[in-house]
């Protein structure tokens, strides 16, 4: 009988060193991250800093350094996907593990929940923080029509001509446009968001979401300015809505 693949949702944001781990992560998701000796992550070493974070709250049932460890990011084969599922497909129940976050949303993971539907694994997903929909919860925009987009073209035309592109989509289909930058390229992403997007389209970004300066702020294009919100080296959700 196959094991269980556990999604397992991480913190959002950097927090001090010295902090408890947050209420975001659930009792029983804490339990149940605690409980398994195989797990699957995008980098290895954040993943023991993350259990260690969580033995102080909930023991571990295996010493950390016990616990395999197989990593799991943008640069892993589709072919070696297999591999990571095998100790499941022999009965062990393993965890796929975010960075932050909830995993295979926005995040490397959804090819190898689908491969584990395909070879008769059950998957369990376990409640934590998404920035996608706490930033949607928070903005005002329309929560029951909406689109995420991930990361936008990096060249300045692209860009702005994919910018054109998603407020007509929500100018015409009523939706709420969700994407992300790299926090050190936000300033440059609303520059292009003011320059390109009608000043009446509304233009909400939620900033260090779950963190003591999470900031969340909903305005037309047209009254955003840099001084509105500080969004250099911040984790940010960009939500457009045009009308």
């Amino acid at each position: 009988m196959a094991g269980t693949l556990y999604l397992l949702p991480n913190t959002l944001g950097a927090r001090d060193a010295a902090d408890p781990l947050p209420a975001v992560i659930p009792a029983e998701v804490q339990r149940q991250t605690a409980a398994l000796d195989y797990l699957i992550a995008e980098n290895a070493k954040t993943a023991r800093a993350y259990l260690k974070k969580l033995s102080e709250s909930t023991p571990l049932r295996h010493a950390i350094q016990q616990i395999e460890i197989r990593e799991l990011n943008v640069n892993t084969p589709q072919e070696a996907l297999s591999a990571l599922l095998d100790p499941l497909a022999g009965g062990r129940d393993g965890g796929l593990l975010s960075e932050a976050g909830v995993p295979a949303v926005a995040d490397p993971g959804a090819n190898l929940v689908r491969l584990a539907h395909q070879r008769g694994i059950p998957v369990r997903p376990l409640v934590g923080p998404s920035s996608i929909l706490l930033a949607l919860m928070a903005s005002g925009l329309n929560g029951q029509s909406f689109a995420f987009h991930g990361y936008l073209p990096i060249d300045a035309a692209a860009r702005a001509a994919r910018l054109k592109q998603l407020e007509q989509q929500s100018r015409t289909q009523g939706q709420t446009m969700i994407f992300i930058e790299t926090p050190y390229r936000n300033p440059q992403l609303l520059d292009t968001i003011r320059s390109q997007c009608a000043g009446q389209t509304l233009l909400s970004v939620a900033v260090d979401l779950t963190l003591p300066s999470e900031q969340v702020v909903t305005l037309p294009v047209a009254q955003w300015s840099e001084q509105r919100l500080d969004l250099r080296k911040r984790p940010a959700i960009f939500l457009l809505l045009a009308h």
